[in-house]
């Protein structure tokens, strides 16, 4: 299904044409409008006039997420703002979220892109979606609604959570589409066999589209038996407006991104160099369209490997491949961004708490994050009950700060492994269940 056939069929050379002529407009547009991109072009001593074709993209200096924190929460702006009609946002390494805005224009295209999106997975107008997206300041449940409002796909708005109520809709409104994250559909498959649904006989599913987190092709086959619909990863990130920068086509090969509104790279995440096409770096991603908060060469620290070969489907827009790790150590626990510097930062205000820590994430059928906490020898001569109070503090507070639960285990001083030089604080064991 095509949304736009006049840009999803475009070639490869008409994209590239494009790309240049809209690359020398944003690049003109931040430095005249945008503070922080005039001093960093400045501080790599080169001009506007100096992007004069995709070749020249490398002269153009990276933007990290850092940066945003740095400038919260309206630092890089480049419209006044009585302009911009909403803001999201995504968690930060100290609590304070990295705002994202958007203008008019921004949403109208956001919508564009992501009825774009929801069509390449073969979703109509007759179709009903059921975003189990939250809705908020995460970009997730209002991309997906307006996208599909735009397309004149149904829309039935019951955001994340409520389980039991998302089956008994899903049973009695035979939505077509399901959109959530990836381990929540698999959550939502149990609750529903748990509750005396079949979800291949009593739901209407066809049509999966899935995101927010890494999942694998183990999971896809998981999902689409258990609710016997076609699986399709989406691929965003609120910085890049949100939801929507890439998504599978019906072929299922790698994920299409919008050349015509994004220009996509592949990095040496230690030297930044560009790397060949098919070898594997960081992707790097450049707004060709974001009026309020353009973003020159964001580095997204997701580690990847593009192609440009022509697609089965007629789309010749580059195509990346799952999402294969990390270039830092931010985690996703249920499409939630946490960094292992917030855990750290809750911990060491409180007193009780000893030298070290441990983060273990693990998955059942949904991620669980298990934080192990060493306390002082008289904390851990207290009483039981003492302890327990103590575990609960600690998780209330780590709540506050994440936005997801972790279970808080009290050890006792020393019985977490040291290694020399750097500690080991993160076990991820999900790589192993799936």
């Amino acid at each position: 299904m095509f949304f736009e056939p006049e840009f999803e069929k475009m070639k490869a050379e008409e994209i590239k044409k494009l790309q240049e002529e809209r690359l020398k407009k944003i690049v003109r547009y931040c430095y005249e409008n945008v503070a922080f991109y005039r001093k960093k072009f400045k501080e790599a001593k080169i001009a506007p006039e100096d992007i004069k074709s995709l070749d020249d993209l490398g002269k153009i200096p990276f933007t990290v997420k850092d940066d945003l924190r740095e400038h919260y929460p309206y630092g890089i702006l480049a419209v006044p703002l009585k302009d911009v009609v909403r803001f999201h946002a995504s968690s930060g390494t100290t609590g304070k979220p990295t705002v994202v805005s958007y203008t008019k224009e921004d949403i109208e295209t956001w919508s564009r892109i992501m009825a774009r999106c929801i069509a390449t997975a073969g979703v109509t107008s007759e179709d009903i979606l059921q975003n189990a997206y939250g809705y908020g300041l995460f970009t997730g449940g209002l991309g997906f609604h307006y996208g599909a409002e735009m397309l004149g796909t149904s829309v039935i708005p019951i955001s994340g959570g409520g389980t039991k109520r998302q089956v008994m809709l899903l049973r009695d409104m035979k939505a077509t589409v399901l959109t959530c994250t990836p381990s929540y559909a698999l959550y939502i498959s149990e609750v529903a066999k748990e509750m005396g649904v079949d979800p291949r006989k009593d739901f209407n599913l066809k049509i999966g589209i899935f995101g927010a987190e890494p999942w694998s092709e183990g999971l896809r086959k998981k999902i689409e038996n258990a609710l016997d619909l076609r699986a399709h990863d989406i691929y965003g990130l609120s910085e890049i407006y949100g939801p929507g920068v890439g998504i599978e086509c019906e072929e299922q090969n790698g994920l299409h991104i919008w050349g015509d509104h994004f220009i996509a790279e592949i990095i040496d995440p230690k030297t930044g160099e560009r790397v060949g096409e098919g070898e594997k770096g960081e992707l790097v991603l450049t707004t060709l369209t974001r009026i309020a908060m353009p973003m020159l060469r964001y580095r997204t620290r997701d580690i990847t490997i593009l192609t440009e070969e022509e697609c089965a489907c007629g789309r010749a827009h580059p195509r990346m491949l799952r999402v294969l790790g990390r270039s830092d150590d931010m985690l996703i626990i249920r499409g939630v961004n946490v960094f292992p510097s917030q855990i750290e930062h809750v911990l060491m205000q409180i007193p009780e708490v000893g030298e070290n820590y441990q983060i273990v994430v693990d998955r059942d059928v949904l991620d669980k994050l298990l934080v192990k906490v060493e306390v002082t020898e008289k904390v851990f001569s207290d009483k039981l009950a003492d302890l327990l109070a103590l575990e609960k503090k600690i998780e209330r507070e780590l709540k506050e700060v994440l936005n997801v639960y972790a279970k808080v285990e009290l050890v006792s001083p020393g019985s977490i492994p040291r290694t020399p030089g750097k500690a080991k604080r993160i076990i991820d064991l999900r790589k192993d269940k799936i």
